[in-house]
């Protein structure tokens, strides 16, 4: 009791107040002052960045802005936070240090927390970081139809974790971004129609072709397909001599997702056309020869 009444002490304590707050209180300041301006220039880079990524998007007629400004706000998004964490991270360790508190342990407690949750997170995070490539090359586009891991269907979200798919059968597959083998997307940009037309070996294969590419030529000129149609039909030629037919290969390239209603109308067109030019599509015949040591027996009819 004499102690805390004691006049010495109470000057002691009111000197080591006035050194504490004269030292560490400026430092304390700069400290805060310094998360401050980081976090300014973090949000003006990150403003920055943002306005250069969408100026390249929408100089880019074939992307679709909307998409693109979904796709730049959530890399921009995990930049961010993960930014902020580590300034944070840094900013509270110097405070601890410079209030005099031993952050030696404290790192290595981190680190064997942080050691033993990556060991038990480390498939979370291999599909997060698949995840943000993903995003960040534009593999796939919510929306597109994609075929992933040999499932095929309509992408309907992408998230960090996983990508969900709809198939034709209205199924739902969703797959871990780093499970995730392999990715082919049948949309991105333009589609295209590949064509293996059959008709029979006794045709002229020049006439043949005439006819598709006009039919390919009144499809493109119907108003209803015009806009969904790129390029003019591309016709490779004579593809394979087939068992019983010869098949000529074209293809129609096609705005995204177009390419199976335009193909649809046209086999439909093109029938109608070979069946009022009179072109035979064939169909597997089989001959059997008995050679001429076996000769096969008459048939004859009992009246």
């Amino acid at each position: 009791m004499e102690k805390w009444l004691s006049v010495e002490f109470w000057e002691t304590v009111v000197r080591q107040s006035t050194m504490w707050t004269i030292k560490t209180v400026p430092s304390i300041l700069i400290i805060l002052i310094f998360a401050f301006l980081c976090l300014r220039v973090l949000g003006f880079l990150l403003k920055k960045l943002r306005a250069i990524f969408m100026q390249r998007f929408e100089k880019n007629v074939s992307i679709d802005t909307k998409e693109a400004e979904k796709r730049v706000d959530t890399l921009l998004h995990i930049l961010a936070m993960s930014a902020k964490t580590l300034i944070w991270t840094m900013i509270i360790l110097l405070l601890l240090r410079k209030l005099g508190v031993d952050i030696a342990p404290l790192i290595a407690g981190a680190g064997i927390i942080g050691l033993a949750v990556g060991f038990g997170a480390q498939e979370l995070v291999r599909d997060v970081i698949s995840g943000f490539f993903m995003l960040l090359e534009n593999q796939v586009r919510t929306g597109d139809v994609a075929i992933i891991n040999g499932t095929g269907g309509l992408v309907e979200s992408i998230s960090l974790r996983t990508i969900t798919l709809r198939d034709q059968s209205g199924v739902v597959h969703v797959f871990q971004n780093g499970k995730i083998n392999t990715l082919s997307n049948m949309t991105k940009e333009w589609s295209a129609i590949v064509f293996d037309i059959g008709v029979a070996y006794k045709e002229n294969t020049d006439r043949v072709v005439e006819i598709i590419r006009t039919v390919a030529e009144e499809l493109r000129a119907d108003p209803e397909f015009s806009e969904k149609i790129i390029e003019p039909m591309e016709i490779m030629g004579v593809d394979d001599l087939a068992d019983s037919a010869v098949v000529i290969k074209a293809r129609f390239k096609t705005k995204p997702i177009m390419q199976w209603a335009v193909g649809r109308e046209y086999r439909r067109r093109l029938k109608m056309a070979f069946d009022e030019k009179g072109i035979e599509i064939p169909f597997p015949h089989r001959t059997i020869y008995w050679g001429e040591a076996i000769k096969p027996l008459p048939i004859t009819s009992d009246k």
